[in-house]
């Protein structure tokens, strides 16, 4: 059996988001678990939760990779929770779990897990009118190394679509 590809989907927290931020998240959650994926996550809440809600309700697959220590902080929609105990490193964790990344807003956490996908040639893109750092970074590079270019998309449809293109091409 091939393994699952396995897209990580990162956004503001609670303290960040908005209804319709959670509910193009939601939205992300159930394409990527239509197309067969696994949906990961920071684990937490927000646009992380909305996501899992939205694998959840598509009878996905969703994994959480907190930053506590203690599993009883992932949101409820997390079926595999990985409670890391390194705090803001976990960031690193996330993108390196990923095969792809779909960013929703963001604030600085979103910004560094864009950062280690970007240093590890991740596939990314960022869904368009979502505001923070998925709106700095839409069809640009972080830097002049060009690693990987943050594509500008319109839906979670065309989000997934790119990132299962991506990955199936490398």
């Amino acid at each position: 059996m091939a393994k699952k590809k396995q897209i990580l989907v990162i956004g503001n927290n609670e303290n960040g988001s908005n209804p319709e931020l959670d509910k193009i998240a939601y939205e992300t959650g159930m394409e990527i678990a239509k197309s067969g994926s696994v949906l990961v996550t920071g684990g937490l809440g927000g646009v992380m939760r909305a996501a899992c809600h939205g694998a959840k309700d598509a009878d996905g697959l969703t994994v959480g990779i907190i930053p506590q220590n203690d599993p009883s902080f992932a949101n409820e929609y997390c079926d595999i929770v990985i409670p890391s105990g390194i705090g803001l490193a976990r960031d690193f964790l996330n993108a390196l779990s990923a095969d792809g990344v779909i960013i929703i807003g963001g604030g600085s956490g979103t910004l560094s897990e864009t950062c280690a996908a970007y240093m590890y040639k991740k596939p990314i893109v960022a869904i368009k009118n979502t505001g923070g750092i998925a709106e700095m970074f839409a069809d640009k590079y972080l830097d002049h190394r060009q690693n990987v270019l943050i594509v500008a998309v319109d839906s979670p449809k065309d989000a997934v679509k790119y990132i299962l293109e991506k990955i199936n091409s490398a």
